[in-house]
């Protein structure tokens, strides 16, 4: 999306809290308490640096390191 001219702060916002909401899943999208936590860490900000998110550190999945 950011390659197509998307700003790469709406891009992730598309990727995670509207797509969520978009498919009717209350419980995924944002970072919250109660929700599930499925989590992708990288070195850098990818709001800066979207390239960042290609280079993962680690994965979480229902909150716990996969």
């Amino acid at each position: 999306m950011v390659e197509w001219g998307m700003a790469a702060l709406d891009a992730l916002r598309a990727a995670t809290a509207n797509g969520a909401e978009l498919l009717r899943l209350p419980d995924v999208g944002t970072v919250e308490a109660g929700k599930r936590a499925d989590l992708l860490l990288v070195d850098g900000d990818p709001v800066e640096d979207p390239p960042t998110l290609l280079g993962r550190r680690s994965v979480w999945q229902a909150g716990a390191p996969v």
